[in-house]
């Protein structure tokens, strides 16, 4: 899954363009390389609070339309001067560092021109959910932690009428979601609101311990206020929020499910395909490559039946959802199976990996008011600064239809070697801040995510024929996304279609499957980069392993692809086969 469930904020611009600089080339970089990161943490003040830059402690941001049409301006006008500074006169690091900023800045622009701009909220995601799980990313260890975590509830009611007046405004113009996906968004909204405010995710933090720089009066006053402003302030919020879905949202719902039915929308999602891939590929080129993998895959699933005794993968596949020995019957045997195979896999990473992070991870439920329509796990990043560890999320609803054989693939994936040991790793980085905390390519991440599940079967952690079929049902997931999603957006089809060819190629629940392809309508092309960037990671291994020969060392080649942190899959390319030639100069031992 998207390894960050996070809604950031983009607030109103307030300070003047900077003055360029006046150096060389280089320095002008460097300048401009810190005035726009400054920029991006003042209109993201609670991730600057979570990287420990205190300055904006009482902000929230701002999500209306003026305050993004002010960031893609001041994007725009960074772009202009990035522009302008010649790369042939950079190193090749600070060349990297440049065009890697002009990916970004030119994707601000972009994105800013199309009209699904208004849609503030996905099955998968939105403001509301966002900001009921804001205290996972921020610091709590003084008085003025918590001050600062009050400051930011009480003015959630503004902001949640501020988000509602862009979603007015999206419903209007034809930007609303499809009926076939809303089934469980309500809850979404309702199921934070707490009659007891000592029961809500936002009282969380008053649970713990008095901070030592607070008086026991003081603790006492900051906890009476925390349940006052949920009492009146957030409670309400979310009743209105509630009430206007209900009433003004989902009588507009569309009939229709590709994002190409609506305004624009044909060329926002070439523009999603682009940004999502980091590729040139085309709808059709990506739909022909899922189909081929799905092929492969498929005749992968039919050796592992056949080898494990079954007439067909479909009757293997039939036993795998049906028999109750592969299925948790409470959510504490599910989580306690989660964080042991966690553990496993923790103790066979240095045999992959030369680097380790030093930054932990946990294992936590997804909270109950979404789960049930959201995915089957998913990764928060830590935030070292501020001494947050990163999580694994696992859901717990459903119980018979969250597989134990699935549990394998699903940890290296989201925990490690997948989403934590990458991002974690990547905040360590010797790079500039942009890059260590701002920088997330879709096909990158996630087909590193990808990539590590498959990693595991030389890891030896699919070691019954139950888990290799769960792991080549994951695989099998990630390839017909490239179907389904294309198929979904560029070439018509229902949600029933994407639906019955996910049914019919993966082992996926049903549940499972409802739930991504509602994320898949609601998210446009975010599903692509997973085996687009999968791919390309094997190719470039197999790339090393061919060049290097018995010289190939998995451990080097894996600290290679991380080291850079998350780039576009062609600087990926470059770097890896220009850490091959380094390789291959090096003298015979």
């Amino acid at each position: 899954m998207s390894p960050r469930h996070v809604f950031t904020a983009i607030a109103l611009a307030t300070s003047a363009l900077a003055t360029p600089a006046h150096g060389g080339p280089t320095e002008d970089l460097a300048a401009l390389i810190d005035e726009s990161w400054a920029y991006t943490l003042s209109q993201s003040p609670t991730f600057a609070t979570a990287l420990g830059v205190r300055d904006y402690d009482d902000r929230i941001g701002d999500p209306s339309l003026a305050a993004q049409d002010a960031y893609a301006a001041r994007s725009a006008q960074f772009l202009a001067r990035l522009n302008a500074i010649p790369l042939a006169a950079l190193s090749p690091a600070d060349r990297t560092n440049a065009l890697i900023l002009k990916w970004q800045l030119e994707a601000a622009v972009e994105a800013n021109r199309y009209g699904q701009r208004e849609m503030l909220f996905t099955t998968y995601s939105g403001w509301h959910q966002a900001f009921a799980g804001m205290a996972d990313n921020l610091p709590f260890r003084t008085k003025a932690d918590f001050r600062s975590y009050l400051t930011r509830m009480a003015k959630y009611p503004a902001y949640n009428d501020a988000a509602l007046a862009v979603s007015d405004r999206a419903i209007a113009h034809g930007f609303v979601l499809p009926c076939v996906v809303l089934g469980n968004v309500e809850s979404s909204i309702t199921g934070v609101i707490a009659d007891d405010p000592t029961k809500s995710r936002y009282y969380k933090p008053f649970l713990g311990s008095r901070p030592a720089d607070a008086s026991d009066a003081e603790w006492a006053a900051m906890q009476g206020e925390a349940r006052a402003t949920i009492a009146d302030a957030i409670n309400p919020a979310y009743a209105r929020h509630a009430a206007w879905y209900r009433d003004s949202y989902l009588p507009h719902c569309t009939q229709t499910v590709g994002v190409s039915a609506m305004p624009g929308g044909a060329d926002y999602y070439d523009f999603q395909v682009r940004q999502m891939t980091t590729t040139d590929l085309d709808a059709e080129a990506i739909h022909r490559i899922g189909l081929d993998e799905v092929a492969r895959i498929r005749a992968e699933m039919d050796a592992v039946a056949t080898k494990a005794g079954y007439a067909s993968r479909a009757a293997f596949i039939a036993e795998l959802r049906s028999d109750p020995q592969y299925y948790a019957k409470t959510p504490a045997e599910l989580m306690a199976a989660a964080a042991l195979e966690a553990k496993k896999h923790d103790g066979l990473m240095p045999q992959y990996f030369g680097s380790l992070p030093r930054l932990p991870y946990g294992v936590k439920e997804i909270p109950a008011e979404t789960a049930e329509g959201t995915t089957t796990a998913y990764y928060n990043p830590g935030a070292p600064e501020s001494g947050i560890a990163g999580f694994y999320y696992v859901n717990t609803s459903k119980l018979d239809q969250r597989p134990l054989y699935e549990l394998p693939a699903l940890t290296a994936h989201e925990a490690v070697p997948g989403h934590h040991h990458q991002i974690a790793l990547n905040q360590e980085l010797d790079l500039p801040d942009f890059r260590r905390n701002g920088a997330f390519f879709t096909a990158f991440v996630e087909g590193w995510g990808l990539y590590a599940e498959r990693l595991g079967i030389e890891m030896g952690i699919y070691d019954t024929p139950a888990k290799d079929m769960g792991r080549l049902s994951y695989e099998m997931w990630r390839a017909t996304r490239l179907v389904v999603d294309t198929g979904i957006h560029a070439k018509g089809w229902s949600k029933q279609q994407a639906v019955d060819y996910m049914t019919d190629n993966t082992a996926l629940s049903a549940a499972n499957i409802d739930a991504e392809v509602n994320r898949y309508i609601s998210w446009p092309g975010q599903a692509l980069g997973y085996k687009i960037g999968e791919l390309k990671i094997r190719e470039l291994r197999a790339l090393a392993e061919q060049e290097l020969g018995a010289a190939f060392d998995i451990r080097a080649f894996h600290d290679c692809v991380l080291g850079q942190g998350a780039v576009p899959l062609a600087v990926l390319d470059r770097q890896v086969k220009d850490w091959i030639a380094a390789q291959k100069a090096k003298p015979a031992a």
